[in-house]
Protein backbone atom coordinates (compact mmCIF):
# COMPACT_ATOMS: atom_id res chain seq x y z
CA UNK A 1 0.00 0.00 0.00
CA UNK A 2 0.91 3.61 -0.83
CA UNK A 3 0.25 5.80 2.30
CA UNK A 4 0.80 9.67 1.80
CA UNK A 5 0.55 12.35 4.20
CA UNK A 6 -0.21 15.84 3.47
CA UNK A 7 0.57 18.02 6.60
CA UNK A 8 -0.97 21.16 5.74
CA UNK A 9 -3.65 20.45 3.39
CA UNK A 10 -5.69 22.49 1.14
CA UNK A 11 -9.25 23.37 -0.44
CA UNK A 12 -7.51 23.93 -3.99
CA UNK A 13 -9.74 26.94 -5.75
CA UNK A 14 -8.98 26.95 -9.87
CA UNK A 15 -9.89 29.51 -12.33
CA UNK A 16 -9.16 29.43 -16.11
CA UNK A 17 -9.04 32.77 -17.55
CA UNK A 18 -8.57 33.60 -21.14
CA UNK A 19 -5.77 36.39 -20.28
CA UNK A 20 -4.36 37.74 -16.76
CA UNK A 21 -3.85 41.28 -16.69
CA UNK A 22 -2.05 42.48 -13.68
CA UNK A 23 -4.66 45.05 -12.03
CA UNK A 24 -7.20 44.50 -14.23
CA UNK A 25 -11.19 42.76 -13.58
CA UNK A 26 -11.40 38.88 -14.55
CA UNK A 27 -14.31 37.30 -15.39
CA UNK A 28 -14.01 33.07 -15.50
CA UNK A 29 -16.64 30.40 -15.89
CA UNK A 30 -17.40 28.96 -11.99
CA UNK A 31 -13.89 27.44 -10.54
CA UNK A 32 -13.35 24.34 -8.83
CA UNK A 33 -13.38 23.09 -5.73
CA UNK A 34 -11.48 19.84 -4.39
CA UNK A 35 -9.50 18.61 -1.92
CA UNK A 36 -6.23 19.07 -2.52
CA UNK A 37 -2.09 19.71 -0.89
CA UNK A 38 0.57 17.39 -2.54
CA UNK A 39 0.16 13.95 -0.96
CA UNK A 40 -3.57 13.90 -2.09
CA UNK A 41 -3.05 14.89 -5.63
CA UNK A 42 -0.24 11.84 -5.04
CA UNK A 43 -2.90 9.57 -3.87
CA UNK A 44 -5.39 10.69 -6.41
CA UNK A 45 -3.09 10.19 -8.97
CA UNK A 46 -2.08 6.74 -8.10
CA UNK A 47 -5.98 5.66 -6.87
CA UNK A 48 -6.76 6.54 -10.58
CA UNK A 49 -3.48 3.90 -12.17
CA UNK A 50 -5.13 1.16 -9.84
CA UNK A 51 -2.71 1.48 -6.70
CA UNK A 52 -3.55 0.77 -3.38
CA UNK A 53 -3.73 4.37 -1.41
CA UNK A 54 -4.47 5.46 2.25
CA UNK A 55 -4.49 9.67 2.27
CA UNK A 56 -3.52 10.91 5.66
CA UNK A 57 -4.58 14.40 6.43
CA UNK A 58 -5.57 16.79 8.83
CA UNK A 59 -8.89 18.80 8.34
CA UNK A 60 -10.52 21.83 10.46
CA UNK A 61 -13.36 24.37 10.80
CA UNK A 62 -15.43 25.07 7.67
CA UNK A 63 -12.85 24.42 5.14
CA UNK A 64 -11.66 21.46 6.34
CA UNK A 65 -15.15 19.94 5.74
CA UNK A 66 -15.50 21.02 2.72
CA UNK A 67 -12.02 19.48 1.93
CA UNK A 68 -13.70 16.27 3.70
CA UNK A 69 -16.82 16.53 1.41
CA UNK A 70 -15.13 16.75 -1.77
CA UNK A 71 -12.56 13.51 -0.52
CA UNK A 72 -15.15 11.29 0.08
CA UNK A 73 -16.93 12.31 -3.81
CA UNK A 74 -13.74 11.49 -5.04
CA UNK A 75 -13.28 7.69 -3.71
CA UNK A 76 -9.62 8.07 -2.67
CA UNK A 77 -9.11 5.94 0.39
CA UNK A 78 -8.69 8.48 3.33
CA UNK A 79 -8.37 9.01 7.30
CA UNK A 80 -8.77 12.98 8.14
CA UNK A 81 -7.97 13.78 11.55
CA UNK A 82 -9.59 16.99 13.12
CA UNK A 83 -7.74 19.56 14.21
CA UNK A 84 -8.85 23.26 15.60
CA UNK A 85 -7.07 25.22 12.88
CA UNK A 86 -9.22 25.98 9.77
CA UNK A 87 -7.73 24.01 6.80
CA UNK A 88 -6.10 26.59 4.56
CA UNK A 89 -6.67 27.22 0.65
CA UNK A 90 -5.09 27.32 -2.30
CA UNK A 91 -5.81 29.34 -5.93
CA UNK A 92 -4.67 28.88 -8.88
CA UNK A 93 -5.06 31.03 -11.79
CA UNK A 94 -4.38 29.31 -15.63
CA UNK A 95 -3.69 31.46 -18.15
CA UNK A 96 -4.94 30.28 -21.32
CA UNK A 97 -3.28 32.66 -23.56
CA UNK A 98 -0.25 32.37 -22.30
CA UNK A 99 -0.58 28.40 -21.12
CA UNK A 100 0.84 29.26 -17.60
CA UNK A 101 -0.71 29.33 -13.99
CA UNK A 102 -0.35 31.96 -10.70
CA UNK A 103 -0.95 30.27 -7.69
CA UNK A 104 -1.79 31.41 -4.40
CA UNK A 105 -1.07 29.46 -1.00
CA UNK A 106 -2.50 30.31 2.29
CA UNK A 107 0.29 29.20 4.96
CA UNK A 108 -1.93 27.41 7.00
CA UNK A 109 -2.21 26.87 11.11
CA UNK A 110 -0.10 24.18 12.71
CA UNK A 111 -1.82 21.51 14.71
CA UNK A 112 -1.09 21.19 18.38
CA UNK A 113 1.62 18.61 19.52
CA UNK A 114 -1.33 16.29 20.49
CA UNK A 115 -2.96 17.05 16.75
CA UNK A 116 0.37 16.42 15.31
CA UNK A 117 1.07 13.21 17.81
CA UNK A 118 -2.17 11.88 16.46
CA UNK A 119 -1.18 12.17 12.76
CA UNK A 120 2.26 10.22 13.89
CA UNK A 121 -0.02 7.44 15.25
CA UNK A 122 -2.41 7.05 12.10
CA UNK A 123 1.12 6.50 10.09
CA UNK A 124 2.29 3.92 12.13
CA UNK A 125 -1.47 2.30 12.47
CA UNK A 126 -1.38 2.32 8.50
CA UNK A 127 1.79 0.73 8.01
CA UNK A 128 1.51 -1.49 10.47
CA UNK A 129 -2.34 -3.00 8.71
CA UNK A 130 -0.40 -3.02 5.43
CA UNK A 131 2.29 -5.06 6.85
CA UNK A 132 -0.48 -7.77 8.34
CA UNK A 133 -2.31 -7.46 5.20
CA UNK A 134 0.76 -8.51 2.72
CA UNK A 135 1.68 -11.44 4.58
CA UNK A 136 -1.06 -12.87 4.59
CA UNK A 137 -1.54 -12.31 0.85
CA UNK A 138 1.63 -13.81 0.45
CA UNK A 139 1.06 -16.43 2.80
CA UNK A 140 -1.80 -17.53 0.34
CA UNK A 141 -0.56 -16.68 -2.91
CA UNK A 142 3.27 -17.97 -2.82
CA UNK A 143 2.13 -20.75 -5.44
CA UNK A 144 -0.19 -17.63 -7.66
CA UNK A 145 3.59 -16.41 -8.15
CA UNK A 146 1.77 -13.28 -6.80
CA UNK A 147 4.62 -10.53 -6.02
CA UNK A 148 5.07 -8.68 -2.54
CA UNK A 149 4.09 -5.24 -2.83
CA UNK A 150 6.71 -3.50 -0.44
CA UNK A 151 4.68 -0.26 1.47
CA UNK A 152 5.70 2.80 0.80
CA UNK A 153 5.32 6.25 2.54
CA UNK A 154 4.56 9.34 0.95
CA UNK A 155 5.43 13.06 2.90
CA UNK A 156 4.67 15.60 0.58
CA UNK A 157 3.88 19.51 0.69
CA UNK A 158 4.50 22.57 2.67
CA UNK A 159 4.67 22.04 6.52
CA UNK A 160 2.63 25.09 8.10
CA UNK A 161 4.42 27.71 10.16
CA UNK A 162 5.88 26.57 13.60
CA UNK A 163 5.51 23.15 12.90
CA UNK A 164 7.83 20.63 14.98
CA UNK A 165 11.25 20.61 13.29
CA UNK A 166 11.40 16.87 14.03
CA UNK A 167 7.81 16.15 12.93
CA UNK A 168 9.22 15.26 9.48
CA UNK A 169 12.20 13.12 10.86
CA UNK A 170 10.19 11.50 13.34
CA UNK A 171 7.63 10.09 10.61
CA UNK A 172 10.39 9.28 8.44
CA UNK A 173 11.82 7.18 11.34
CA UNK A 174 8.44 5.35 11.91
CA UNK A 175 8.22 4.71 7.71
CA UNK A 176 12.13 3.01 7.96
CA UNK A 177 10.73 1.10 11.20
CA UNK A 178 7.56 -0.39 9.25
CA UNK A 179 10.18 -1.46 6.34
CA UNK A 180 8.59 0.99 4.18
CA UNK A 181 9.94 3.11 1.30
CA UNK A 182 9.87 6.79 2.45
CA UNK A 183 9.54 9.68 -0.63
CA UNK A 184 9.80 12.98 0.61
CA UNK A 185 8.89 15.66 -1.49
CA UNK A 186 9.68 19.06 0.47
CA UNK A 187 11.17 21.97 0.55
CA UNK A 188 13.52 24.41 2.86
CA UNK A 189 15.21 23.10 5.89
CA UNK A 190 12.39 19.93 6.06
CA UNK A 191 14.50 19.10 2.81
CA UNK A 192 17.50 18.58 4.49
CA UNK A 193 15.94 16.95 7.18
CA UNK A 194 14.55 14.86 5.55
CA UNK A 195 17.91 13.97 3.54
CA UNK A 196 18.95 13.62 7.68
CA UNK A 197 16.26 11.21 8.46
CA UNK A 198 17.28 9.04 5.54
CA UNK A 199 14.65 9.14 3.30
CA UNK A 200 14.90 6.79 0.50
CA UNK A 201 14.10 9.06 -1.99
CA UNK A 202 13.61 13.07 -2.38
CA UNK A 203 11.72 15.06 -5.07
CA UNK A 204 13.15 18.76 -5.33
CA UNK A 205 13.01 21.10 -8.56
CA UNK A 206 16.19 22.66 -8.82
CA UNK A 207 14.73 26.31 -6.74
CA UNK A 208 13.95 24.50 -3.96
CA UNK A 209 17.44 22.46 -3.93
CA UNK A 210 19.27 25.51 -4.04
CA UNK A 211 17.43 27.21 -1.60
CA UNK A 212 18.07 24.51 0.79
CA UNK A 213 21.10 23.68 0.32
CA UNK A 214 22.85 26.70 -0.25
CA UNK A 215 24.77 24.82 -3.48
CA UNK A 216 24.18 26.54 -7.07
CA UNK A 217 25.33 23.63 -8.78
CA UNK A 218 21.99 21.20 -9.15
CA UNK A 219 24.31 18.31 -9.35
CA UNK A 220 26.59 19.53 -5.91
CA UNK A 221 23.07 19.98 -4.32
CA UNK A 222 22.03 16.77 -5.03
CA UNK A 223 25.10 14.88 -4.13
CA UNK A 224 24.66 17.13 -0.57
CA UNK A 225 21.10 15.53 0.05
CA UNK A 226 22.72 11.87 -0.96
CA UNK A 227 25.78 12.96 1.49
CA UNK A 228 23.07 12.80 4.06
CA UNK A 229 21.20 10.34 3.94
CA UNK A 230 18.73 9.96 0.79
CA UNK A 231 19.26 7.09 -2.04
CA UNK A 232 17.58 8.64 -5.13
CA UNK A 233 17.19 12.18 -6.01
CA UNK A 234 14.49 13.07 -8.65
CA UNK A 235 15.23 16.69 -9.35
CA UNK A 236 12.98 18.70 -11.71
CA UNK A 237 14.13 21.33 -13.88
CA UNK A 238 10.95 22.30 -16.01
CA UNK A 239 10.99 22.16 -19.69
CA UNK A 240 14.38 20.75 -19.47
CA UNK A 241 12.30 17.23 -17.83
CA UNK A 242 13.98 15.94 -14.94
CA UNK A 243 16.80 13.95 -13.27
CA UNK A 244 17.54 10.97 -11.81
CA UNK A 245 20.53 10.86 -9.34
CA UNK A 246 22.09 8.06 -7.23
CA UNK A 247 25.64 7.88 -5.81
CA UNK A 248 26.17 5.72 -9.18
CA UNK A 249 23.68 6.86 -11.53
CA UNK A 250 22.99 9.65 -13.68
CA UNK A 251 20.27 9.61 -15.80
CA UNK A 252 17.89 12.53 -17.62
CA UNK A 253 14.36 11.77 -19.57
CA UNK A 254 12.84 14.98 -21.37
CA UNK A 255 10.50 15.97 -24.19
CA UNK A 256 11.88 17.02 -27.32
CA UNK A 257 8.66 20.05 -26.72
CA UNK A 258 7.80 21.09 -23.66
CA UNK A 259 4.34 20.57 -23.14
CA UNK A 260 1.92 23.68 -22.17
CA UNK A 261 -1.16 24.00 -19.61
CA UNK A 262 -1.32 23.39 -16.24
CA UNK A 263 2.03 22.50 -14.49
CA UNK A 264 0.84 22.48 -10.65
CA UNK A 265 0.44 18.99 -10.23
CA UNK A 266 3.63 17.54 -12.69
CA UNK A 267 5.70 17.40 -9.14
CA UNK A 268 2.98 15.30 -7.50
CA UNK A 269 1.97 13.12 -10.35
CA UNK A 270 6.04 12.36 -10.62
CA UNK A 271 6.06 11.51 -6.95
CA UNK A 272 2.86 9.37 -7.59
CA UNK A 273 5.04 7.74 -10.53
CA UNK A 274 7.57 6.85 -8.49
CA UNK A 275 5.39 5.35 -5.86
CA UNK A 276 3.69 3.16 -7.57
CA UNK A 277 6.57 1.26 -8.50
CA UNK A 278 8.40 1.16 -5.68
CA UNK A 279 5.29 -0.05 -4.39
CA UNK A 280 6.13 -3.04 -6.83
CA UNK A 281 9.38 -3.61 -6.35
CA UNK A 282 10.92 -2.05 -8.80
CA UNK A 283 13.78 0.49 -7.91
CA UNK A 284 15.91 1.03 -11.11
CA UNK A 285 16.49 4.53 -11.45
CA UNK A 286 15.66 4.97 -15.20
CA UNK A 287 12.45 2.88 -15.11
CA UNK A 288 11.65 4.80 -12.43
CA UNK A 289 12.59 8.41 -14.07
CA UNK A 290 10.51 7.31 -17.01
CA UNK A 291 7.50 6.86 -15.68
CA UNK A 292 7.84 9.78 -13.14
CA UNK A 293 8.67 11.97 -16.30
CA UNK A 294 5.75 10.57 -18.67
CA UNK A 295 2.84 11.37 -16.13
CA UNK A 296 4.71 14.74 -14.67
CA UNK A 297 4.20 15.57 -18.47
CA UNK A 298 0.69 13.99 -18.40
CA UNK A 299 -0.62 16.14 -15.61
CA UNK A 300 0.46 19.48 -17.54
CA UNK A 301 -2.17 18.64 -19.71
CA UNK A 302 -5.05 18.21 -17.09
CA UNK A 303 -7.10 20.93 -16.09
CA UNK A 304 -6.44 20.04 -12.31
CA UNK A 305 -4.09 18.75 -10.08
CA UNK A 306 -3.83 14.79 -9.06
CA UNK A 307 -4.76 14.25 -12.83
CA UNK A 308 -2.83 12.88 -15.32
CA UNK A 309 -3.63 12.50 -19.03
CA UNK A 310 -4.01 8.96 -20.72
CA UNK A 311 -1.63 9.82 -23.35
CA UNK A 312 1.19 8.94 -20.69
CA UNK A 313 1.88 5.88 -22.41
CA UNK A 314 2.48 7.47 -25.22
CA UNK A 315 4.71 10.51 -23.44
CA UNK A 316 6.66 7.90 -22.11
CA UNK A 317 7.96 6.41 -25.34
CA UNK A 318 8.42 9.72 -26.80
CA UNK A 319 11.20 10.70 -24.33
CA UNK A 320 14.74 11.30 -24.78
CA UNK A 321 16.69 9.90 -22.50
CA UNK A 322 20.22 10.69 -21.76
CA UNK A 323 23.30 9.34 -19.10
CA UNK A 324 25.28 12.84 -19.61
CA UNK A 325 28.62 13.10 -18.09
CA UNK A 326 29.31 15.11 -15.42
CA UNK A 327 30.56 18.33 -17.19
CA UNK A 328 27.13 18.51 -19.39
CA UNK A 329 25.23 19.20 -16.36
CA UNK A 330 27.68 21.74 -14.66
CA UNK A 331 26.71 25.84 -15.74
CA UNK A 332 30.53 27.03 -17.12
CA UNK A 333 30.13 30.22 -14.79
CA UNK A 334 28.12 28.59 -11.98
CA UNK A 335 30.35 27.85 -8.22
CA UNK A 336 31.16 24.64 -7.05
CA UNK A 337 29.23 25.87 -3.72
CA UNK A 338 27.62 28.73 -3.12
CA UNK A 339 27.44 28.77 0.94
CA UNK A 340 28.10 24.74 1.53
CA UNK A 341 31.09 23.10 2.46
CA UNK A 342 33.07 20.50 0.05
CA UNK A 343 31.19 17.09 0.54
CA UNK A 344 33.77 15.09 0.96
CA UNK A 345 32.74 13.34 -2.55
CA UNK A 346 34.45 12.94 -5.87
CA UNK A 347 31.78 14.30 -8.15
CA UNK A 348 34.02 15.27 -10.81
CA UNK A 349 33.77 11.12 -11.57
CA UNK A 350 31.17 10.73 -14.41
CA UNK A 351 30.09 8.12 -12.20
CA UNK A 352 30.00 9.97 -9.26
CA UNK A 353 31.17 6.54 -7.33
CA UNK A 354 31.99 7.63 -3.48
Amino acid sequence: MIVTVTPNPAVDLTWHVPKIVPGATHRAEAGVARAGGKGLNVARVAHAQGAPVLALATVGGPTGAELAEELVASGVPHELLAVRGATRRSIALVDEDLGDTTVINERGVNPSAEEWAALTEAVVRALGRDGEAEDATDGRGAAAGRRRRRPVLVLSGSLPPGAPEDLLPSLIRAGRKAGAVVIADTSGPALLRAADAGATVLKPNADELAEATGIADPLDGALELLRRGASLILLSQGADGMLAITSDVIVRARLAVPLAGNPTGAGDAAVAACAVLMAEGITEPEAILRRATSWSAAAVLMPLAGEIDPSWTELESELIVEHPAVTALRPPSAPRFASAPPLGRTPDDPRLRP
